[in-house]
């Protein structure tokens, strides 16, 4: 239940980031989340794969500051914890931060398998109550998406982080305590999910925000791959352990292994040091003025609006179809257990590919190219799950080649888009930039999981995979009509300037580094990272997970 990496970041509903807990983390766009009881596990988080923020869980959509020379980009300085030379192995506040988040994302693994496994086995939870049950993981999206990115910008971010994760352990620590108890009903699961997404939201946003400030601007591409790099790694082993875990010990006792995730998290980002300072207060604006600020930024830059409205309709469509998946699995193809954790961890083995050959891919085909090109792609994956209920006896072979094309895919378009975002924002304007992008990529979550289980109770499990399927391959149009398609180059900061007007030509000067990974940032996330996650990552996170669900499979 944890909300990370959007694809994240502003991830498609995949993986992570439609699953159980939205952590940032999950297989939605910009964020990313895999089917899930819940990603995205997150609920973005879990039952619904979100793009964005890659992620992370994404723990499911980021951003960085730019700053130049050795200067970091919001924190005005080097920073007490600064490499003396640009590799991450001498950053100890990088690998403290780096170190939490592994431990997290493997925690992560473990409840986006195991939620679904309590709501739908022994809870007995039917296709409505797994729609609510996504709902609940997601809501805080889009009741405090908004505000919680003009917050952020006004408080440390690393503290913000820091009492996220004591928040969510306590609440995922209460559903193997009630369960003991012999107390545990679907109300708790509803309950619990909706403050771990809360949670999460400030989590996400501030985590997207921080690593620009933690890490030089010409480390900022390399610290978000090693993150989405690790969280792959855990989403490969994480589903298959679960899955065995699963057959000697209950669900709710392995939610137990998530919650101590988030401690060890906190334990690390509480050993970090750096010279983020606060906001000078007597220049602050009001609170509606911040928002409005934010959300200005996103629609008048050309290629983040139309960036934003493909996640946004992906991760709606996508979280239709994701909701059910698990039931699918689970239910009407008996698959088991076991065979929902191979097909996840079949997913993970996709992502981690993908976030590996993201700058590659770029440089071969284009970094604006890569996004709806992997958009679509990953669209056109997600029809195979309704396929697979016409011929059950290849229904195995055929959702793990769907996962793992749909996770490969998300990652890519979450790094792309969400180190575009990263790179192309003023500073002063990362939380509310990601909080206003979330707000609309993560909040159609909540809704698509409630019209998934109104319409699975209704017409069936399998007609509602096809409605999200088909709409998810539409929503890309936004960014196949676009400069983006065929763009060698994404464009940077116009200006050093915070207040410079964003880059919004194709023809805008090109990222200074021909040599460096065409994405700055992997998400976050699972998805916004994810991101991430699906995924704001590479990073974790649930998947900024902003965006597409990471894909982190069912």
């Amino acid at each position: 239940m944890n909300g990370g990496d959007e694809r994240a970041g502003d991830q498609r509903p995949g993986e992570q980031d439609a699953r159980a807990g939205a952590r940032g983390g999950g297989a939605a766009r910009d964020d990313v989340h895999g089917p899930g009881g819940n990603d995205g596990s997150h609920s973005q988080g879990r039952g619904g794969a979100a793009r964005d923020e890659v992620h992370g869980p994404g723990r499911n959509d980021g951003s960085h500051s730019q700053g130049s020379g050795d200067a970091r980009g919001g924190s005005g300085g080097r920073g007490a914890e600064t490499a003396s030379a640009d590799s991450l192995w001498r950053h100890g506040g990088f690998l403290k931060l780096w170190a939490g988040e592994t431990a997290s994302q493997l925690g992560t693994q473990l409840t986006q398998l195991a939620v679904p496994v309590l709501a739908i086995t022994l809870l007995a939870a039917n296709e409505f109550q797994v729609g609510v049950l996504n709902a609940a993981e997601t809501a805080a999206f889009l009741v405090v998406g908004l505000p919680a990115g003009a917050w952020v910008d006004r408080w440390l971010k690393r503290r913000v982080m820091i009492a996220a994760d004591v928040v969510r352990a306590v609440a995922l620590a209460m559903i193997p305590l009630l369960w003991a108890l012999g107390m545990l009903q679907m109300w708790h699961v509803y309950v619990i999910a909706a403050v771990v997404g809360s949670a999460t939201v400030f989590f996400d946003v501030s985590y997207q925000s921080y690593i620009p400030l933690l890490v030089r601007s010409s480390q900022v591409s390399d610290a978000n791959g090693h993150l989405e790099t690790t969280a792959q790694v855990a989403r490969i082993g994480g589903p298959a352990l679960g899955g065995a875990l699963l057959t000697v010990v209950s669900a709710p006792l392995l939610l137990l292994g998530d919650a101590l995730s988030y401690v060890v998290s906190f334990l690390f980002l509480a050993r970090i040091r750096d010279e983020e300072r606060q906001p000078d207060r007597g220049s602050r604006m009001s609170l509606r003025h911040d928002i409005a600020e934010g959300l200005a930024f996103v629609w008048n830059h050309r290629l983040i609006r139309v960036i934003t409205a493909t996640t946004g309709t992906t991760n709606f469509f996508g979280t239709i179809a994701m909701t059910l998946l698990s039931l699918l699995v689970l239910r009407e193809l008996r698959l088991g257990a076991a065979g929902l954790g191979v097909i996840m961890s079949a997913g993970a083995v996709g992502g981690l590919l993908g976030a590996l050959a993201t700058p590659w891919l770029g440089r071969r085909l284009g970094e604006g190219t890569i996004i709806p090109l992997a958009a679509v792609v990953s669209g056109l994956a997600m029809l195979l799950w309704p396929v697979a209920a016409l011929v059950p006896a290849f229904a195995l072979p055929l959702l793990i080649a769907a996962e793992f094309v749909f996770s490969f895919t998300v990652l890519v378009y979450n790094i792309a888009q969400v180190s575009f975002r990263q790179r192309v924002c003023p500073p002063r304007l990362l939380g509310r930039m990601n909080a206003s992008i979330r707000f609309v990529v993560w909040g159609v979550m909540p809704i698509g999981s409630l019209i998934s289980g109104v319409l699975g109770s209704t017409i069936g499990v399998v007609p509602t995979l096809w409605i999200g399927a088909v709409g998810s391959v539409l929503g890309c149009a936004f960014t196949v009509f676009s400069p983006l398609l065929g763009m060698r180059r994404l464009p940077g900061r116009a200006a050093e300037d915070d207040g410079a007007a964003p880059v919004e030509s194709a023809g805008a000067a090109p990222v200074e580094s021909a040599g460096a990974a065409p994405v700055e940032s992997a998400g976050s996330a699972p998805v916004e990272n994810a991101g991430a996650a699906p995924v704001e990552n590479a990073g974790a996170a649930p998947v900024e997970n902003d965006g597409r669900t990471d894909g982190n499979g069912p």
